[in-house]
């Protein structure tokens, strides 16, 4: 909570944080307590059940009350101190993304990691280096249009700056630092990751036609096609 904080010194940017508590059972709710009494910035959402990342994010997404939306996870592989750069980064753009272009993470982790980039850019967002860096500041507005839309499904986490563009909203990018993890452990495994990832791309795929036949121009010209 601390780096978070001191990343924002002038005390206005940073207008709330928030923590989701995903059903866990190790005293995090007591640690978050603690932190509440003494930070009054911080809101906590506690999910009732373990129910994913894309589901916890959904939920901290809807609770945010500020225009932008920065994401960050709770191992700090990412730095809050990168997040002032990536909000400047993002300009006019709806999305900044970071790019955890030194990964600090096992081996076999860094080759499904580029395996599963590679297979998800092929597809869909060529242009887009990292898809899942969870370092990302966003406009609230864009994040409300893909949820009123459908598009933040359980998954969504490992898409969202595809899934912003396959809408229509621009995304930049920004080399970030990833450092070791240092406490606790992943819950996902190689393994457990292929079918997820492969259910999540149909669905994607889904998305990028559905609005691409709303937006062809075969689409628009028979709409407006004389009658005989």
């Amino acid at each position: 909570m601390a780096e978070i904080a001191s990343a924002f010194p002038d005390g206005e940017t940073l207008a709330e944080i928030i923590v989701v508590d995903d059903g866990s059972t190790d005293g995090t709710s007591r640690v978050l307590g603690d932190l509440a009494r003494r930070e009054p910035r911080l809101r906590i959402c506690t999910q009732p059940s373990r129910r994913g990342q894309s589901a916890a994010l959904l939920a901290g997404f809807r609770l945010a009350r500020t225009p932008l939306v920065a994401t960050l996870d709770a191992d700090l592989q990412c730095r809050p101190t990168d997040l002032p750069a990536l909000l400047g980064a993002r300009g006019d753009a709806d999305m900044a993304a970071g790019i955890r272009r030194t990964r600090r993470d096992p081996a076999t982790r860094r080759f499904a990691s580029r395996l599963a980039n590679a297979a998800r850019r092929l597809v869909l967002a060529p242009e887009v280096e990292d898809l899942a860096c969870p370092l990302r500041v966003m406009r609230a507005s864009a994040l409300s249009q893909l949820d009123a839309d459908g598009m933040l499904f359980d998954g969504s986490h490992r898409w969202l700056p595809a899934l912003f563009q396959i809408a229509g909203f621009r995304v930049v990018q920004m080399p970030v630092a990833h450092d070791p993890r240092v406490a606790g452990a992943s819950k996902y495994t190689t393994r457990g990751r292929v079918l997820p990832i492969a259910r999540d791309l149909v669905r994607v795929v889904a998305f990028a036609a559905a609005r691409a036949l709303r937006t062809s121009p075969a689409v628009a010209e028979g709409s407006t096609a004389p009658k005989a």
